[in-house]
């Protein structure tokens, strides 16, 4: 099966919680990578998403380290959906 992986930048406006995650995250922009598997179609090219792995700490965020971080993609959706909704 032929894959690919994808990064698109997320922006949390509220400190969010993920699973497996020791606390709350701060507001701010990460970098997420999505894993995606081709889906054989007659008619036009498609990609699912499989997995996703976001990278702490934010962009704007000084550190010497780094650490790229398995999430699953249903918490992810929801902690985005979560912080955009309207207070």
């Amino acid at each position: 099966m032929t894959s690919r992986t994808t990064q698109t930048v997320v922006r949390f406006s509220s400190p969010f919680r993920l699973p497996g995650f020791d606390g709350a995250q701060p507001a701010g922009e990460y970098r997420v990578d999505y894993d995606e598997e081709l889906i054989d179609s007659v008619s036009r090219l498609a990609w699912r998403r499989v997995g996703a792995f976001i990278h702490l700490p934010a962009i704007a965020t000084q550190s010497s380290t780094q650490q790229m971080m398995p999430i699953p993609l249903s918490a992810l959706e929801t902690a985005l959906e979560k912080d955009h909704k309207p207070s």
